[in-house]
């Protein structure tokens, strides 16, 4: 099997970071997101891949230094987990998260949100039933909280009560939240905001600038969520073709 790398201040700036390395209408974006991890790999932010040009990576920190509105003191939180294309089925994400257990080992355990049902942008939640993850928390629509514990005592985690309603502050008009945590959101961001002026609609963008803001967020995904009139939409990264399926 391929070497497992982690990325470090050292040589990030020489490896690539697997999402959207070929997509040069990103460029930005993911100069953008190797910056975030730059500023976040002192909270113990960890990214490590398969030493291939492919998306085969995953991405952890303790929950209390990650990016989501969760209540998991001493949990690692997964953040991304990506296995694609002819990488699936071959025992990668198994090493990969292996590579996070071995981190978290000391701690209450690790924690990962998930769809009830498959959805874009987030893992799928069979796989980690299927690695003795157990369902902890829900929020609405459709996010999950799933746990593994290393500890008898270890208080179960759980989302954050401003997530429970999965409505923004924003009552007209579409609002778009995202950080850099994705090397995608920067582009799509703004093309979205062409889209919807274009098509008469208001729309307000907003950055998480830090993880702060990221754990107070509405929803249990600060990556990228999108809301209309107040209730949240999807965390789906829309161009023109998605837009008018979830904005109608």
């Amino acid at each position: 099997m391929e070497e497992i790398k982690e990325i470090t201040i050292e040589n990030i700036a020489s490896e690539h970071i697997c999402c959207a390395f070929s997509d040069k209408k990103c460029t930005s974006g993911y100069l953008a997101k190797k910056d975030w991890l730059k500023a976040n790999i002192k909270d113990r932010y960890t990214f490590k891949k398969l030493d291939v040009r492919g998306k085969v990576f995953i991405e952890y920190v303790p929950a209390q230094n990650g990016w989501l509105p969760l209540e998991a003191n001493n949990y690692m939180l997964i953040n991304c987990f990506w296995v694609s294309g002819k990488y699936k089925g071959l025992g990668h994400a198994k090493a990969l998260l292996k590579e996070c257990e071995t981190d978290a080992q000391n701690m209450n355990g690790i924690v990962a949100v998930v769809g009830s049902k498959k959805q874009p942008f987030m893992s799928d939640k069979k796989f980690y039933q299927m690695q003795g993850f157990e369902l902890c928390d829900m929020a609405e629509p459709y996010f999950e909280l799933w746990y593994k514990a290393y500890k008898k005592d270890a208080p179960k985690p759980k989302f954050k009560s401003i997530t429970k309603k999965g409505e923004c502050d924003i009552k007209k008009g579409i609002a778009v939240y995202y950080t850099n945590a994705c090397p995608f959101t920067e582009y799509y961001t703004k093309e979205l905001e062409r889209i919807a002026t274009e098509k008469g609609h208001k729309i307000k963008l907003i950055k998480l600038e830090n993880k702060e803001q990221a754990q107070n967020h509405f929803v249990p995904h600060s990556i990228y969520s999108v809301f209309r009139d107040g209730k949240f939409v999807t965390q789906h990264i829309l161009n023109e073709k998605s837009f008018d399926k979830f904005i109608k």
